[in-house]
C-alpha cells in the first residue's frame, strides 16, 4: 500500500483543513487562505529538500570507497 493509499491519522492538520466548510468565507479570504497555504508548502518542499541534501551528504560521507583492486 502506498503511502497516499493510507488513510490520514484523525489529528492530521490536512485532513482537519480539508474538513472545514469554505462556503462562509469572502473572494478575499479564500485568496488569503490559498496564499497561507502555498507559503506552507513552500516551507515544507524546502525543509524535504534540505532534508534530502543532508541525507545525500551523510550517504556519500559514509559510503565505502571504490574498489581499486579490480583493475
Amino acid at each position: 500500500m502506498d503511502l497516499e493509499e493510507r488513510p490520514r491519522p484523525r489529528g492530521d492538520l490536512a485532513s482537519q483543513l480539508a474538513t472545514e466548510s469554505l462556503d462562509s468565507l469572502s473572494h478575499d479570504e479564500l485568496n488569503a487562505r490559498i496564499g497561507l497555504l502555498e507559503l506552507e508548502i513552500m516551507r515544507t518542499v524546502a525543509h524535504r529538500d534540505k532534508a534530502s541534501a543532508h541525507r545525500a551528504a551523510a550517504e556519500a560521507l559514509f559510503r565505502s570507497p571504490p574498489d581499486r583492486s579490480a583493475s
